[in-house]
């Protein structure tokens, strides 16, 4: 398993299967994969969907560890507005906004481009928000073991805004902290500098 890559390279193998398995599709809903505008849409959508699913061959643990560096440095290192693109299990739609991140370091530091690393690891998996909350939460407490750690999700799901309900303008928001920021005082630090405009 890889810390990460950028899969634009495919195994063809599994490629060809899934693209087999995407023009069945198409022709099961009654289009006809070889018109014009679909005949390279099952490759297309093949690499799309491992794409968008390569974070079941990444290790965002290693990815962290990768950059940990030893630093004395113990206040508040907040990342907000992180994009976030994930695939929701129930529909395979997609579902996407922002990630608000923060740890309280105890000894380490990471590089700061690692922590959206771990959110794309996480959130390119079959996912539901609130364990995609869970996860990218647990790997940074249990790989940086610093004082606390707070990760907040805000997210716009299609399979409530393309169908089911249809309601557009409904977001939902995921909340985890652990240590220091299971105070509310610190916690309410943290909520306030991620909703401020300090710019």
């Amino acid at each position: 398993m890889s810390p990460y890559q950028n899969l634009e390279e495919y195994n063809i193998s599994i490629t060809n299967e899934v693209k087999d398995r995407f023009s069945k599709i198409i022709d099961e809903i009654g289009e006809d994969v070889n018109r014009d505008g679909l005949q390279k849409t099952p490759e297309r959508a093949a690499k799309a969907m491992l794409f968008l699913t390569q974070g079941y061959r990444q290790d965002a643990a290693e990815i962290l560890k990768s950059a940990m560096f030893k630093e004395d440095y113990d206040d508040m290192v907040i990342i907000k507005d992180i994009e976030v693109y994930s695939l929701c299990e129930h529909h395979m739609l997609p579902f996407f906004g922002k990630a608000h991140i923060a740890y309280i370091p105890n000894g380490h530091i990471v590089g700061l481009s690692k922590i959206p690393r771990v959110v794309d690891v996480f959130a390119r998996r079959l996912q539901v928000q609130e364990r995609l909350t869970h996860d990218i939460l647990e790997c940074l407490n249990d790989t940086l073991k610093p004082k606390g750690v707070a990760v907040v999700i805000e997210a716009s799901h299609m399979c409530m805004m393309m169908r089911g309900v249809q309601k557009q303008n409904s977001v939902t928001t995921t909340s985890g902290f652990r240590g220091q920021f299971e105070k509310i005082e610190t916690r309410n630090e943290f909520l306030k500098l991620i909703s401020s405009d300090l710019s």
